[in-house]
């Protein structure tokens, strides 16, 4: 078989998903070896077993599915950033899905307790008017660029092209979702009751859970559902934009009136 070369193997759009199998039996290799080192020995059926099965779990990663995975996890992250993390890592974690390389990172446990934290946190927070608007401002420094990393560890610096324009549309994705979020709280905000509050929030956090589900099982579906919704999103944000510059208005004031009595 002829080798290819590193610039022409980066250069192609599933130069990961065809080399991701040869890295997995290296990285099998390895661990058997680690393990030898300390007194434990793995004979080289149960090795291959493993490493067959685990070729075979990443296999299902085709282009369409990291393309998916990459806009989904952008999507979310505008919505419910530690969420994301949070199902994506644990996932990994029960075996539900082979996360690339650039995102194994998610199944550490620390991350996780963190993720799983900050989760209940927003949570709760996301429930209560106009603390909902004033976590969403603050996260606005947070969700869009970790949007974008998360998209971007979908295919990682093993493939830079491909790479690079999933981190881009991850983090647009994030911002759309982000000002679409924004703009509907501060219009539902206007309601004397919080009924409508709970409610929208509670439909936020079953679209997140729904919307990582169809990118990992349904890749295709998830492209046209990911279509309607931005359609939906740039309609809301022309529709209610008023309400997203009251809330400017409102935390700018409320911004402005602390630095004054700091």
């Amino acid at each position: 078989r002829k080798a290819c070369s590193p610039s022409s193997t980066s250069a192609s759009p599933t130069g990961w998903a065809d080399r991701y199998p040869q890295a997995m039996d290296t990285l099998w290799f390895n661990i058997v070896q680690w393990l030898h080192t300390l007194g434990l020995h793995v004979d080289g059926g149960t090795a291959r077993a493993v490493g067959d099965a685990a070729a075979t779990a990443t296999a299902q990663l085709d282009m369409p599915s990291l393309l998916a995975l990459a806009a989904a996890l952008g999507w979310a992250s505008g919505f419910r950033l530690y969420a994301v993390v949070f199902l994506v890592g644990m996932m990994g974690v029960l075996g539900w899905m082979p996360l690339p390389p650039g995102l194994t990172m998610l199944q550490h446990p620390v991350v996780l307790m963190v993720s799983g934290f900050m989760l209940m946190v927003e949570f709760f927070a996301d429930k209560v008017p106009w603390l909902d608007s004033a976590w969403d401002a603050v996260h606005a420094f947070i969700r869009v660029p970790a949007g974008a990393a998360l998209a971007f560890g979908v295919f990682g610096a093993d493939n830079a092209t491909m790479a690079i324009a999933a981190g881009l549309l991850g983090g647009s994705l994030s911002a759309t979702a982000l000002a679409t979020k924004m703009t509907t709280r501060a219009a539902v905000n206007t309601s004397p009751e919080p009924f409508s509050n709970w409610g929208l929030s509670f439909f936020e956090d079953g679209l997140v859970v729904a919307v990582v589900w169809l990118a990992t099982q349904y890749p295709v579906a998830f492209g046209i559902a990911l279509v309607v919704m931005v359609i939906v999103s740039v309609l809301l944000l022309v529709v209610l934009f008023k309400f997203l510059r009251a809330v400017v208005r409102r935390l700018s004031s409320f911004f402005s009136g602390s630095a004054k009595v700091a």
